[in-house]
């Protein structure tokens, strides 16, 4: 064929054994002794598959409905390139390791970007992550139509940090930011500061809920006044304005906040932690700043360890929402207030 080799197909083993389609199909998907294939026969197609180098179709097993033992990975957000200091990078690394352990291989699910940013599971009203078993969905997705289009036709998917979708209950494993920002309030406030800030941006999911909803837990367990500003842009006006209301320490939702309010604060001849303490709650590097310590990796085993407990038929769904500890920033941006 062109000295090109065919790839072997069913019928082909079958005729190498002597036995009909059916019963190749039947031993390669291990029903032999449930159809009451004698044993000879079995080894005769089992030698038949050997000799010719048979693979199963893993799609054509999916469109069956047989397992083939395939995890999916579907990124709503591009993940390249991965580098030791790529945000993702930690998540991607859990999920290998534990479907590695559990015994499955991996098949990343990475699309390409319609015309408005998004990256679609369902392309054409087709569910493009059937050919895995279930899969774990990573990255920050705009809105829950999708997740609701996938827990209503029963895939099974666990998604990496805490999602609510309205009439769904879905499986996730999370952080727990509100815990983790209520103990940073709570260091901040014992280190003597009294007015502590916190900048978010406009975005409303429950990521950024849950901060938020532990700052304001930490500020009442401390008896501090709630310092919230949501905005995307600080400038050295707004450490004008902060510095002259008495702020001696910011929590920033992002790193991109974190560099504005470092610049802002050098336009003005100030420094973190000496003027004013910062953390940067959620950071793409993690290097330099004090921030959240995310379980990145853990989180990427846990996803992949509820998939497959989802896919061995355990139905406690109770189990299927975990939140992970976040591990508290180190000092470096964080001091006692000046005087």
């Amino acid at each position: 064929m062109d000295g090109q080799r065919r790839r072997a197909r069913q019928a082909d083993v079958a005729k190498l054994a002597g036995v009909s389609q059916a019963t190749v199909s039947a031993v390669i998907n291990g029903r032999g002794p449930e159809t009451g294939i004698p044993e000879q026969t079995v080894l005769r197609v089992q030698e038949a598959v050997r000799q010719l180098g048979y693979v199963a179709n893993p799609a054509a097993r999916s469109l069956r409905g047989k397992r083939n033992r395939l995890l999916g990975v579907h990124t709503f957000e591009s993940i390249f390139p991965i580098d030791q200091l790529d945000f993702y990078h930690a998540f991607l690394v859990g999920i290998e390791q534990q479907a590695i352990a559990d015994g499955y291989d991996l098949v990343l699910f990475a699309s390409t970007e319609d015309p408005d940013g998004r990256r679609r599971i369902y392309r054409d009203g087709v569910n493009r992550l059937a050919l895995a078993d279930g899969s774990v969905l990573l990255g920050v997705e705009d809105g829950s139509t999708e997740l609701a289009k996938l827990a209503a036709e029963g895939y099974p998917f666990v998604h990496i940090g805490r999602r609510t979708v309205p009439g769904s209950e879905i499986a996730w494993v999370g952080a727990d930011y509100a815990n983790a920002t209520r103990d940073i309030v709570a260091r901040l406030a014992g280190l003597g500061h009294r007015r502590i800030a916190y900048v978010t941006g406009p975005d409303r999911m429950e990521v950024f809920l849950d901060k938020e909803a532990g700052y304001r837990s930490g500020c009442a367990d401390a008896g501090l006044p709630e310092l919230m500003y949501v905005t995307s842009q600080l400038d050295p006006a707004w450490v004008d304005a902060a510095h002259a209301g008495g702020v001696t320490a910011v929590l920033a939702e992002n790193d991109v906040l974190g560099r504005q309010l470092v610049a802002a604060l050098a336009e003005r001849g100030m420094s973190a932690p000496a003027d004013m303490s910062l953390v940067v709650l959620v950071t793409m590097t993690e290097d330099g700043w004090s921030s959240l310590r995310i379980p990145r990796d853990e989180m990427g085993r846990g996803a992949v360890k509820m998939l497959t407990q989802i896919l061995g038929g355990d139905p406690a769904l109770g189990e299927h929402q975990r939140l992970l500890p976040c591990g508290l920033p180190a000092d470096d941006m964080i001091g006692p207030p000046r005087g």
